[in-house]
């Protein structure tokens, strides 16, 4: 196991709740050291920078600041995200843009930010979309243009990056978190839902990063097997 005083630095963002805190948590027990861009504190003991990653100029500076703290970065796994289901004509335009915003726009500022030290590192990104990003429902423009998003420009990474720094994307479906904890009743998953634990989407996480420079993982899709939002 590698010292976690000197193993990899991997930063997660939304990395203080659901899949982002499993994955913090389990990169820390396989000895990597985990930072995180969040707007509340992870667990005790993981630096952390307090960001709106609506902000995307934000985002950045914060990754800048976490990398330089840990002397670079080896993996970026971008876990924050939100939705707010409704109808394109009853969500509001500021809250349907931030659904965009935190989804894909942070992604790509966060990534982008991170890359001086992910190419030096022969480093890894992870970026997370959602069954939602292959399939289209409705009630959930926002949240599929951004999880749509994510599939494309992770694609499109992996082949600009090709040869650098390995890329993958992760299309996960529900998972037992707090994410539709603040919906209406109509949009939460019934009480006999097949969910996934996030902390068995953080082991493909974790698979996927540890892969040796020039091996990567390019697409996973984890689900639970009867999940019915699968593509």
């Amino acid at each position: 196991m590698t010292n976690p005083l000197t193993g990899p630095a991997v930063l997660v963002t939304g990395g203080a709740s659901g899949l982002g805190a499993a994955v913090v948590e389990l990169a820390a027990a396989a000895g990597y050291r985990p930072c995180v861009i969040d707007r509340r504190p992870p667990v005790d003991g993981v630096p952390w920078v307090d960001c709106d990653l609506a902000d995307t100029r934000a985002a950045e500076a914060a990754t800048r600041r976490l990398a330089d703290q840990l002397g670079g970065l080896d993996a970026v796994v971008t876990a924050a995200g939100m939705d707010v289901p409704g109808r394109l004509d009853a969500l509001p335009g500021d809250v349907w843009e931030r659904i965009v915003s935190v989804d894909l726009l942070a992604t790509a500022a966060v990534v982008r930010a991170a890359l001086p030290w992910l190419t030096e590192s022969g480093g890894s990104v992870v970026t997370v979309a959602s069954t939602l990003g292959v399939k289209a429902v409705s009630d959930a423009t926002a949240y599929c243009a951004a999880k749509f998003g994510v599939v494309g420009f992770t694609r499109a990474l992996a082949a600009e990056l090709a040869g650098t720094v390995n890329v993958t994307l992760l299309v996960p479906g529900g998972m037992r978190t707090a994410f539709f904890d603040d919906r209406d009743a109509q949009y939460r998953p019934g009480a006999d839902a097949a969910l996934n634990d996030p902390a068995a989407v953080a082991a493909a996480v974790l698979f996927a990063i540890r892969q040796p420079a020039g091996c990567a993982v390019r697409e996973l899709v984890v689900c639970a097997d009867r999940e019915s939002s699968y593509p």
